[in-house]
C-alpha cells in the first residue's frame, strides 16, 4: 500500500499504515505477515496456520475482500483461496537422502525426464500429497550448497520435509558417506516453462467413454484441474497418486481446462485435443 486507508467499524476506528499496522485502541496490530509490503492471501494463510486471533484474522480478511466501503479490492488478480497450498517462497525443512531410481518408472509418471536437463528426486508423502507436488520444481540446500531439483517420485517411509536425492546429485550437497543429511528446500518456478506453455499427456486407453489427462510443463505445482462441460460449468477432475487426472464424463473432446496451481492462480486453456503417444501442447501458462 502507498497510502493509508481507514476502517470503520461498529467498534472503532483504525488506521491502516502504509507498512500494513493496523492502529486502533492505543494498540498495533501487523496485517503483513510475511513482511513483503503487501497485505495479501498468504498473509492470511499464515494466520490461519498460526492459529493467530480471530480478531486479526477477521481484520486480514476484510481487509482483502473489502467489506467495508472504505476500503478498495486488494486482490491483484483473481485468486482460487480454496487452492493455495503456501506464499510463495516457504522454506521446508527435513533430512536429505539418495537412493538409483526416478528417471525411469517414478510415481507422477513424468517420464521420459532427461539427466541432461534436471536433477531428480523423490518426496515424502506428506508434501507429495496425492501428486499435488508432482513435476514441481525445487531448490535443495544442504551444508555444501544448493542444487535445482524436479520432483519425479515419492518418497513413502519419508517424513515431512524430507527429500531423496538421484545419487549422483547427493554429493553436490553433502559428503556422500554421510548419507542422511539436514536439507532445506522451496519450490520455485519450472525453469522449461518460461517460454513455453503448459502441455497434455493422454493416458493409454484414453477414450470418449474414460480419460486420464495429465498436465506437464507448469510453472508450479498444480492444485486442481477442471474441464468445461457441455452445460458450459467447470467439472473438478479426480486426481490419482500416480499424477493422473481421470474421468468418465469428458467425452471425446477437444477440451476445454481450468487449471488453478497452488498459489491460486487459474489459467484456462481451449482447445485440447485427446492425442494419444504424443504430448499435446496447450497455450496457456501460469504468471511468476
Amino acid at each position: 500500500m502507498n497510502i493509508k486507508k481507514i476502517i470503520s467499524s461498529a467498534a472503532c476506528i483504525m488506521l491502516i499504515s502504509a507498512a500494513g499496522t493496523v492502529h486502533a485502541e492505543n494498540s498495533e496490530i501487523t496485517l503483513d505477515l510475511n513482511n513483503d509490503d503487501k497485505i495479501n492471501v498468504y498473509d492470511l494463510i499464515i494466520a490461519k496456520r498460526k492459529g493467530e486471533s480471530s480478531r486479526l484474522i477477521s481484520l486480514i480478511t476484510d481487509f482483502l475482500l473489502g467489506k467495508n466501503n472504505d476500503i478498495p479490492q486488494q486482490t491483484e488478480y483473481p485468486i482460487d483461496l480454496s487452492a493455495v497450498l503456501e506464499p510463495k517462497g516457504t522454506i521446508h525443512y527435513g533430512e536429505g537422502t539418495f537412493y538409483g531410481g526416478g528417471y525411469e518408472g517414478g510415481c507422477a509418471m513424468l517420464d521420459p525426464i532427461s539427466k541432461d536437463d534436471y536433477w531428480i528426486c523423490a518426496m515424502n508423502i506428506e508434501d507429495y500429497n496425492n501428486a499435488q507436488l508432482a513435476g514441481a520444481y525445487i531448490e535443495l540446500t544442504g551444508e555444501l550448497g544448493s542444487i535445482k531439483m524436479f520432483v519425479s517420485d515419492l518418497l513413502p517411509e519419508g517424513k515431512k520435509g524430507d527429500i531423496d536425492l538421484y545419487v549422483d546429485a547427493f554429493p553436490l550437497i553433502a559428503p556422500a558417506e554421510k548419507g542422511r543429511v539436514n536439507v532445506s528446500w522451496k519450490i520455485i518456478p519450472l525453469d522449461s516453462a518460461a517460454n513455453a506453455p503448459m502441455s497434455y499427456k493422454f493416458k493409454e486407453g484414453s477414450s470418449p467413454f474414460w480419460c486420464g489427462v495429465q498436465v506437464r510443463n507448469h510453472r508450479y505445482p498444480i492444485s486442481k484441474l477442471e474441464y468445461l462441460n457441455e452445460n458450459g460449468e467447470f467439472i473438478e477432475l479426480p486426481r490419482r497418486h500416480y499424477n493422473y487426472f481421470e474421468s468418465n464424463k469428458m467425452g471425446p473432446g477437444p477440451y476445454t481446462f481450468r487449471i488453478t496451481d497452488i498459489y491460486g492462480d487459474v489459467v484456462v486453456d481451449k482447445d485440447i485435443p485427446m492425442v494419444l503417444d504424443e504430448i499435446v501442447p496447450g497455450k496457456a501458462q501460469f504468471p511468476l
